[in-house]
């Protein structure tokens, strides 16, 4: 499997430095990377290319926020606009995907949100597919999420042609299986994230309500209740060629060292 370093892991910590995060991506020999909120890296996108370029890195993919999230269309032109400059941004970077985060609304339920911004997503295509870039959304966390299943997904996928999946293993367990939820929508699937958690029948303050029940905190990949091993093993019998970001989102480790305990996990995995 391909892994690539995921900029939020790194940049959520304090203490964030982008070369060193550049250099232990090379380390570690994952080789590519998905700038997360690329303006947030404080450089402009031609040198992130350029560092990026000089180690021999790849970026995969371009991840922004945009808020389609709205049932009238004047409110979704800002985020339709965001999603154009992003696009330009991406096109510098040489990202051949770029992936939106689909939150949840408060007042609106799943079902509306999901409407809103399948909507959205579909105003927004044409400027993807002029940017010769693949635009996706992955499962997202929580009870009220619009997309968490592989069905969910795929209601999209139907209703938006063009856009695709970023499948995120540890949002999809929130909601099914998700060596299934893979299975269900691999087809679609041309960019993911691994990710755990640790999983509590009671609500405390930090834990997320999920949608197929109980309480989700942040745990490194391979210390939580994901089964990383079945995810694995289905998106190599699928044939899935691209890659995989490393996604933690606790404290428990320094993002540096979570990042090289998660690869180190996953490969010895990939030797079962």
């Amino acid at each position: 499997m391909k892994y690539s370093m995921m900029t939020y892991t790194m940049t959520r910590q304090q203490g964030f430095d982008l070369a060193k995060m550049l250099d232990l991506t090379v380390k570690l020999k994952m080789n590519a990377i998905d700038f997360c909120w690329p303006d947030s890296m404080g450089v402009p996108a031609t040198d992130l290319r350029k560092m990026c370029d000089d180690r021999g890195i790849k970026i995969v993919c371009s991840t922004f926020g945009a808020d389609l999230n709205f049932p009238d269309k004047t409110a979704r032109l800002p985020g339709i606009e965001k999603c154009r400059k992003e696009l330009e941004t991406a096109v510098i970077l040489g990202a051949p995907v770029v992936m939106i985060p689909t939150p949840s609304k408060e007042g609106l339920s799943s079902k509306e949100s999901r409407k809103n911004w399948m909507t959205g997503l579909a105003e927004a295509i044409p400027y993807a597919e002029d940017a010769s870039i693949v635009l996706t959304v992955e499962n997202f966390p929580g009870v009220d999420s619009p997309f968490v299943t592989a069905d969910e997904l795929l209601e999209a996928v139907k209703k938006v042609p063009g856009l695709k999946i970023t499948f995120d293993n540890g949002n999809a367990f929130s909601g099914e299986d998700p060596a299934d939820s893979f299975r269900k929508s691999a087809k679609y699937v041309v960019h993911a994230h691994f990710k755990d958690w640790d999983v509590f029948s009671e609500e405390k303050e930090g834990y997320r309500k999920m949608r197929k029940g109980g309480f989700h905190v942040p745990a490194l990949i391979g210390e939580g209740a994901v089964n990383q091993k079945s995810c694995l093993d289905a998106m190599k019998k699928s044939g899935y060629d691209g890659y995989v970001n490393i996604e933690y989102e606790g404290n428990k480790y320094n993002a540096y060292e979570g990042v090289k305990r998660a690869v180190e996990y996953l490969r010895s995995l990939e030797d079962l």
